[in-house]
């Protein structure tokens, strides 16, 4: 089995969907997965999981991610975004350039955002833009979101451009549209490129072109977790394992520092064994000092 994480460029114009296909394709496997979707639009880091890397979509999902927009001030389209049609057109006064970097810091910290009606959340099990491309428009409930950094790039009126670090569930369109709000003009986004998926950068990221001519390098299990803290088994406590034994903090070889609630790589001879989040105090089991999460059966295959 192909086992590892493919980290794509993801081209304008295609769906996330599109690239997950051309791998599976390239590849010559099924099990392939994304660690979350990026519009049509967008362009930029787009993690593929194959084979048993699979299981780690969850834990790459939850990292941070960095984003650089450009908006359209003036406009306000049905999808936030230039594919959209436009609802509203206003006069862009050459006087709000200085006011869009102090309306942008007002978006910091922990935040709630109204997801868009173009999104692929679901109502009663269907989809948002389904039921917006029908016309129709439901309630939907704020969600927290945190927004880390942002930081004015440009300003060429009716142009801005920005970046953005935040958490997983943002939706970068919205922001755009919601600082049209505050400059009271409206605005819309006209592109976006991520730039990072904590831990992958798009300078690690290759082109969909390099994938569909078998020319793309897949990262392995072990380096896809190289930025998870790490800790080695005995080869006790390796077998211990492979019978869904958690491990207690003596049974790894060296004597690293964890925090409680961390997620940890664990490692057996070398290859990726099992992610686990340190819980030494845990009350309903006394076994172990982690919580198993995954188990990865090619540690223990010839």
């Amino acid at each position: 089995m192909i086992n590892g994480v493919l980290l794509v460029d993801k081209p304008m114009g295609c769906t996330s969907h599109d690239v997950v296909r051309k791998v599976r394709r390239a590849f010559g496997t099924r099990k392939v997965g994304h660690t979350g979707t990026l519009d049509p639009m967008a362009t930029g880091v787009l993690p593929i999981a194959l084979g048993e890397a699979t299981r780690l979509v969850q834990y790459i999902m939850e990292g941070q991610k960095l984003y650089r927009a450009t908006l359209r001030l003036g406009q306000v389209t049905d999808t936030q975004d230039a594919e959209g049609q436009i609802l509203e057109e206003s006069e862009v006064e050459d006087a709000l350039a200085d006011r869009v970097a102090m309306e942008l810091q007002g978006f910091m910290g922990e935040i709630e955002q109204l997801p868009p009606m173009y999104s692929a959340l679901k109502k009663d099990g269907v989809p948002l833009y389904k039921l917006a491309r029908a016309g129709k428009e439901v309630e939907r409930s704020l969600r927290p979101i945190t927004i880390y950094k942002i930081s004015l790039i440009r300003v060429e009126l009716p142009f801005v451009e920005f970046e953005v670090a935040c958490s997983k569930g943002t939706y970068v369109r919205t922001l755009c549209h919601d600082l049209g709000e505050r400059l009271g003009c409206g605005a819309h986004m006209t592109a976006l490129r991520r730039l990072r998926t904590e831990p992958y950068h798009i300078d690690q990221c290759q082109s969909l072109a390099a994938v569909e001519a078998g020319e793309a390098r897949l990262l392995g299990l072990e380096e896809a977790v190289s930025a998870f803290p790490r800790g080695e088994l005995s080869q006790s406590a390796g077998v211990r394992l492979a019978n869904g034994i958690p491990p207690t903090l003596d049974d790894l070889s060296e004597s690293p520092q964890f925090a409680p609630g961390e997620l940890v790589a664990l490692f057996l001879e070398g290859k990726l064994a099992a992610l686990a989040r340190f819980e030494p105090d845990r009350l309903q089991e006394t076994r172990g000092d982690f919580v198993l999460l995954n188990v990865f059966n090619q540690a223990w295959e010839a």
